[in-house]
């Protein structure tokens, strides 16, 4: 699959209107609070839901993105290095089929949470139909970036900079 298959289909099931958006159906932009669609189910049987003082790095992706692939191994890297300190990494797998991103997430060994309710947290984040996508949420729950694409590691791991 290449980058412009890649961006397409994750865009492909995207709804006009997605529930949990703001009461205008728009997501949040820079600066403004996060309307968080919480609580989440996670693939784990847990769930997740936004806690005051939290810093969050959301990260769309998907099984059949190479370029997620990629990104993903540095999002792991910056989920261990976040590990007990004021900011955590969320993501949204945008699959259909939740058996397949567990074996995914198990082959590659990410360890960071994934939740399959992707259209909530678009809704809440941002509209753009590109995989992957970052999105950074500061510690009073605004909304602070939305990065599309790749990122390599240095940049990745620079988003660690929320915790701090």
């Amino acid at each position: 699959m290449n980058r412009r298959d890649c961006l397409l289909a994750a865009g492909a099931a995207l709804p006009a209107l997605w529930s949990g958006a703001r009461a205008d159906g728009v997501p949040a932009s820079p600066g403004e609070s996060v309307p968080w669609p919480a609580p989440l189910p996670l693939l784990d049987g847990s769930t997740w839901q936004p806690r005051d003082g939290l810093a969050q790095i959301v990260v769309f992706w998907s099984t059949t993105c190479p370029f997620c692939r990629r990104h993903n191994v540095h999002v792991e890297q910056l989920h261990r290095a976040l590990a007990g300190r004021s900011a955590a990494v969320l993501s949204a797998a945008r699959d259909a089929d939740p058996a397949l991103v567990r074996r995914v997430a198990a082959e590659r060994g990410y360890t960071f949470p994934i939740s399959m309710a992707w259209r909530d947290l678009a809704a809440a984040l941002s509209r753009r139909n590109v995989i992957p996508l970052t999105v950074t949420v500061d510690r009073g729950g605004r909304l602070r970036q939305v990065i599309p694409g790749e990122m390599f590691e240095a940049d990745v791991i620079e988003l660690a900079t929320l915790a701090g």
